[in-house]
């Protein structure tokens, strides 16, 4: 069978390696030079990194599981992480029940508080019963304003702009269930974390998932932009597609996938359900801003910091060499400031010299020491449709996989639920709608 993918992130790339294990030709089609779409790579140096920040954790077994199938295992190593959290003009460890208990913008009382409300979060085993509460409204429940107000309010801000008062508790549940997988065993084990990173970056996995699908017959083409998709009478037929090298051709496929966002797929393709259609119209969309500094020292002991100060004009600051080794990249020090914001919004429209300008000064707090020389380089990356709208009751409203049009199906971040989107679930993702695909046509 025939099938045509539209992009080339971890959705699309392991569907097209599932379908191709199954006897299946496929060809892939993405609108951008390069694979992997949201851990896609830059080179820093001589060394590739991913345009947003990106590791695993412990719990992430369908990445795990396709590095084995890729024969690629070795690359994955784990390394203890450590994270800080930025309130009332310091910088606080914040990794460990230790941590928290030091933790001095809360009381005493409220830090044992919010120490068993956690752990009963990462127990829990019945999200859905969260489904239908906002994450506010639970919060401010379970926690009281002044823990809601220092600890979650700023992230849920950051996060998700206006829209933070809307966010159903599943989504933050999930959170706290991750960093549970993520700890080690034993009793000082669970203190600490460990996140996952391949050597060499994500391309390792896009490489080989690329080199499988091709040794299969499959075919993978970046700089493709996919013009139409064709039905006739209510069956997908095949791609209108601009391909890499300036010719525009149709090709006639058996089934289609498509990967890209929902807004675009109601671009693509025209006689959807009208039920079907609303259900993509629902979703909306924040896009990641990430500037990325390439600095001559360390910024902070940190991996990850999490910012409770609303008047920051960041979210977090994830410094990727306090994971992955400085001498990977030329002995210098990589640091992500991250956003996530509306395209309206004033700073998604800066450049990269204006956001430097309005960022820079705000290091200060977190490192007294910190000088604008420090910087050797500096990149900025803007990922469209990054970071979906999960509100209450948010299963009901999931365009499912299998659209309305035979042969066409759909399998993109809005679809992930009550996990967060990540690499690991795209990939599950990818290959459990690559097994309908092919049920589908026995």
């Amino acid at each position: 069978m025939r099938i045509g993918i539209i992009g080339g992130g971890a959705a699309g790339m392991a569907a097209a390696y599932e379908l191709s294990l199954r006897g299946h030709s496929c060809q892939v089609f993405e609108i951008a030079p390069f694979l992997g779409g949201q851990a896609s790579t830059f080179m820093i140096g001589n060394s590739p990194l991913e345009r947003g920040y990106h590791h695993l954790f412990r719990s992430d077994q369908s990445m795990i599981d396709l590095m084995s199938e890729l024969e690629i295992q070795d690359k994955l190593q784990w390394i203890d992480s450590n994270v800080g959290y930025f309130s009332s003009d310091r910088l606080w460890p914040f990794t460990s029940p230790f941590d928290l208990l030091k933790f001095k913008p809360l009381s005493f009382f409220d830090r044992v508080r919010l120490g068993i409300t956690t752990l009963k979060l990462q127990r829990m085993k019945n999200w859905e019963d969260l489904e239908s509460i906002t994450a506010v409204e639970w919060l401010i429940k379970n926690l009281g304003e002044r823990i809601y107000t220092i600890i979650f309010e700023p992230i849920l801000r950051g996060k998700f702009g206006k829209y933070y008062d809307q966010i159903t508790m599943a989504w933050l549940w999930n959170k706290f269930a991750l960093r549970t997988a993520s700890r080690g065993k034993g009793l000082l084990g669970r203190f600490k974390e460990q996140l996952g990173y391949p050597l060499g970056s994500f391309d390792v996995i896009f490489d080989s998932l690329k080199t499988k699908i091709q040794e299969a017959g499959g075919e993978v083409h970046t700089r493709s932009r996919i013009e139409k998709i064709r039905v006739v009478q209510n069956k997908a037929t095949g791609l209108d597609i601009s391909l890499e090298n300036g010719k525009s051709e149709f090709r006639e496929y058996d089934a289609i996938l498509s990967t890209t966002p929902s807004y675009v797929f109601t671009q693509l393709v025209d006689g959807l359900s009208k039920e079907y259609v609303s259900k993509l119209t629902d979703k909306s969309y924040l896009s990641a801003v990430l500037v990325i500094l390439v600095l001559d020292r360390p910024l902070m002991p940190h991996y990850w910091v999490y910012v409770g100060d609303r008047n920051m004009p960041f979210l977090g600051i994830i410094e990727h060499t306090n994971l992955i080794d400085s001498t990977n990249y030329g002995d210098q020090h990589i640091v992500y400031l991250t956003n996530y914001l509306e395209k309206e919004d004033r700073l998604y429209k800066l450049d990269s010299e204006q956001l430097l300008a309005e960022y820079l000064p705000h290091l200060k707090s977190i490192n007294h020491d910190f000088n604008e020389s420090w910087v050797l380089d500096y990149h900025l990356h803007k990922v469209d449709a990054a970071q979906p709208i999960v509100t209450i009751n948010y299963r009901d409203k999931i365009p499912p996989h299998r659209t309305t049009i035979k042969g066409l199906y759909l399998a993109n971040t809005t679809q992930i639920y009550p996990e967060d989107r990540g690499t690991n679930y795209s990939v599950r993702m990818g290959r459990e709608v690559a097994g309908m695909i092919d049920s589908d046509f026995e």
